[in-house]
Order: C-alpha cells, then structure tokens, then sequence
C-alpha cells in the first residue's frame, strides 16, 4: 500500500469535486450535531455555538497535525475520509443513543464526536492542497480549494434544513452524509490509485464494507428510530414526524394521549380540559361577553378553537400556526380530531400557516379577543413571540373593548418568567390581569390578559357547556400565593427583542440553566 513519489495530479478536477463534497458533508455534520442536541437538551443558541466553536477549533487542529504527514499524503486522505464517513454517519445513531443509554454522559460524547469529525476534517483539506502542488501556483490552488470549501458549506448548511431533515430526520441524514463521504473515497481511488498506490484492493475492500454497513442501517434506520426515541418516552408512541419546524410526538397509554414538540410536552387528553378552558372562557368572562371575530396565535391543535366555537355567537376564528404539519396532524388523526371536536373542520375556523409576527405586522384585521396559545418560551425563536414588540402588535388589532390573553407557563415553577411575560404585556400600554390554573399535568399554569382599557369583573354565569371552571372558582383564579406573586427580589426586567431577558428567567425557573 505504499504510495510512489508525488507529483502533479493530472486530473485535479476530482481533487476539487472531493473539496466541496467534503464541505457539504462537515457543515451537515455540524449542524446535526447541534440539532439532536437543542432537541435533546434544549437551548439552542447555547447547542450550536459550542458545536460550531469546537468544530472550527479541531479543524485548526486538524491543519495544525497534518505538517505531520510526511508521506503517503493520498493513503492519509483516503483512510480519513473513510474514518469521517463511519464516524460521522454514525453520529446522530450515537448522540440518541448516548442520551438514552448515559445522559449523564451526553455532552462528552456531544463534545467528543464534534471534535473527532472537525479534526479530521480540517486534516483532509491541507493534503488535498498538497496533492495539488505543481499543478499550478500555491495562490491558484488555494483559491480554488478554499473557495470550493466555502460554496461546498453554503450547499450544505441550505440542503440540510431544507430537503434532509424534514423528508430524512436527522439519523437518515447523517447516515446519507456518510455514504457522501466514502462516495469520494471511490472517487478518489477510481482516479488516482494507480498512481499514488501500489495497491487500492485494502482502501476498497474497506469502502465497500462502509458503504454497505452505512446502507443496511439507512434502510432499516426508521425501526431503530423507533425504538430509541420509544426510550425517551413512558407511554406508546402512535405517530412520530419531523416537519420542517420541528419533532412531533404523540404517545397514547390507555385513554390518556399526548402531544410533545421536540420532547416538551404540550397537553395531556386526561386534563388539556383545564388548561383550555382557563385560556378560552376566562378572558371572555372578563370581556363581559362572547366575542365575534377571534385570532389564536399558535393553536394548532384546535383545542382552543374547539372551547370558541361553543358560543353561537363567534362567526369567525382565525388560527395561525406555523407549521401545516401541526394543523395537518389534529385534522386527519382520528383520535386527536376526535379531541379537538372536528374543529378545524368547521367552517367557522380559518387556518394560516405562516409566521405569527409577520401576520400581524402585514394584516389590517380586527378581532375582539387574541389568544396567544404559543410553546412555551424555552427557545429563541419563541421568545421573540413574548416580546413587547409583539404584544403591541397583537394590541393593535384588538376592537374597542378586546383583549388578548396569552398563557405564560407557570408562575409556581418559572415565577420570574410568568411575571416576566405579565411585566411585558403591560408594557406594550396594556392594562393586565393575572391569574392561574391548576393543571395536573404542567402544575400550576398562569395567564395574562391585557387590553387597551381596563377590563370589568363583571358577575358570570357560563352560557356553555363546561367540565371544570365554574362561577365559584372563578375569583380565586385571580389570587396568588406568597411563592407565586410579583414580590421578586430584584423584580424582573421587560423582554424586548434586543434584550430576550425571558429566557434566561425560564431555564433559571425550570432547573434548565447551565
């Protein structure tokens, strides 16, 4: 397996192909790591930035160790790029595993298979220059290669969210990056072993078998997946989906179904009654009347407009939800459109799925109640829906006597971020109520109202049929123990889009915090 003298590549035009491939493949890797990783622990911005520091820092290292390679610069590169495609096509199969086998151990591995990949990625790209030497000038080919590597990671980090992870999940992807990786391994062997190696049958005895362990696990990858991601969770899982947004997950044990998004669960049929009942039939108590025109902001699963539509006089209910896959699934399952009462079948309820900040900024409608029934605010691209920017955007399209109502997780377990989110809604010029509800699958969940002009609280009697909230409960809903009410020490600062102080209250509240 030796390797002859070096010299001029004749055909470095597979050389380059080889660096935008091997490009496409580190970035994907990058991101899947960072990716399994948010959906396992959370915290995005915190997930993708140690991955993509500790990625570019072993390939630096990886640059750094390759002076070391004196000789035998063609079997190097082959034998890395066989390294990478087992290693990084394994990674998302490993991280899922890791998480379920040893969490404690998680951010090791995490960290380990991050700087494993990077380092051997960062090793191939100073030999494939070196292989291209006396082909032309070293400003050439350096241009050429690091331009390549550059497009190779703009191709990658585009085909990755866009075409990958919602038709292959993350598991197929990295499996499909992997077979990418030994592709130019056969590449590379096709055009320069008879030049670079007394013998290639070792390099494509190995390939062959990477390629075909690689294969096996593709095809029977949505099995195992099933199987690890059963290991995240206590009840059956009956339907399990990756959109384009997010992981859908819904679990059923007996009569009790559940949806998670990205692991966080989102309601339990046993008690979602509650939850919705409080969030629905609450404000319009203190509204002093069922409203006409509604907006719901998230709701996807038609829960909230199911409580809506009891009252004959709403003629209209507007949801916005991002992801059609959300609105798609409580349409066309049977047991969860049985939940919701077919309600996003009614002619009522209009569906939109685009992105709830950029509705209001471009709509010119009215509505007379805005419920704000979003995933709580555990990421960052959910914070800025709990902003005072976009509580004065929904503001703005309430009719005289409106109000929106937005729930605000639990003020008992995140009490600096419930009275976070009440602080801002109040300071997008709102006048706000607080109150909260005990829901036995979240704990203690509170709500904020606001409204451009104070808000009566008028005597109620329910004109619909109700299973939990009653007259008599309605006035304690309002009161707060000395654990959950305002007197924070310090208090609590205002979240805005230039400063999303929310996050930071809501792991600090729910023992997420680093």
């Amino acid at each position: 397996m030796s390797e002859t003298p070096a010299g001029a590549v004749e055909r470095p035009g597979v050389l380059y192909l080889s660096v935008g491939l091997i490009a496409v493949c580190g970035i994907v890797y990058e991101l899947i790591i960072g990716s399994a990783s948010s959906y396992l622990l959370g915290d995005s911005i915190w997930q993708f930035s140690v991955t993509i520091g500790l990625y570019l820092s072993a390939m630096g290292l990886g640059s750094w160790l390759s002076q070391l390679v004196k000789k035998h610069l063609f079997a190097t590169f082959i034998a890395t790029e066989l390294a990478i495609a087992v290693v990084g096509g394994a990674s998302a199969l490993l991280l899922f595993w890791g998480y379920t086998a040893a969490p404690d151990a998680y951010a090791a591995m995490q960290y380990g298979l991050t700087l494993l990949i990077g380092t051997m990625v960062g090793l191939e790209i100073p030999l494939l220059m070196r292989l291209l030497e006396g082909r032309a000038e070293l400003r050439y080919n350096a241009a050429y290669v690091l331009s390549l590597d550059y497009a190779g990671g703009l191709v990658g980090s585009l085909a990755f969210p866009l075409l990958m992870l919602p038709t292959l999940g993350l598991i197929k992807s990295a499996l499909l990056i992997g077979l990418l990786n030994a592709a130019v391994v056969v590449l590379g062997l096709v055009a320069y072993a008879p030049k670079f190696l007394t013998s290639r049958r070792p390099f494509m005895a190995a390939t062959f078998l990477t390629m075909a362990a690689l294969a096996w696990t593709f095809v029977e990858a949505p099995s195992v997946e099933v199987a690890l991601e059963q290991a995240l969770y206590r009840d059956t899982i009956v339907h399990a989906e990756q959109t384009l947004y997010q992981h859908l997950t819904v679990t059923r044990e007996d009569n009790d179904v559940r949806l998670f998004i990205n692991g966080n669960l989102q309601y339990s049929s046993f008690d979602e009654y509650r939850y919705h009942e409080a969030l629905v039939h609450v404000p319009i108590a203190r509204m002093g009347r069922p409203p006409r025109d509604v907006l719901i902001l998230g709701g996807g699963d038609g829960l909230a407009a199911r409580e809506l539509l009891k009252y004959p006089q709403v003629r209209g209910v507007t949801i916005i939800d991002l992801d059609p896959a959300m609105t798609k699934l409580h349409r066309t399952h049977p047991v969860l459109a049985e939940l919701n009462a077919h309600s996003l079948h009614d002619p009522r309820v209009a569906v939109r799925n685009e992105d709830a900040m950029q509705f209001l900024v471009a709509s010119r409608g009215f509505w007379d109640l805005v419920v704000i029934d979003l995933p709580d605010p555990n990421a960052e691209a959910l914070v800025k829906l709990y902003t005072r920017e976009f509580f004065g955007l929904a503001g703005r399209h309430l009719r005289r006597g409106g109000a929106l109502v937005v729930q605000a997780s639990s003020p008992y377990f995140a009490r600096e971020a419930y009275w976070c989110i009440a602080k801002t809604v109040a300071a997008a010029d709102l006048a706000t109520q607080h109150y909260h509800a005990d829901v036995p699958s979240f704990g203690d969940w509170g709500f904020v109202i606001g409204s451009p002009n104070s808000l009566p609280s008028p005597a109620w009697q329910p004109t619909v049929a109700l299973r939990w909230l009653t007259p008599a409960l309605l006035p304690g809903l309002f009161r707060f123990g000395k654990d959950e009410d305002a007197n924070l020490p310090g208090g609590v600062e205002v979240n805005t889009a230039f400063s999303p102080v929310l996050l930071r209250y809501y792991q600090r509240g729910w023992g997420k915090d680093r």
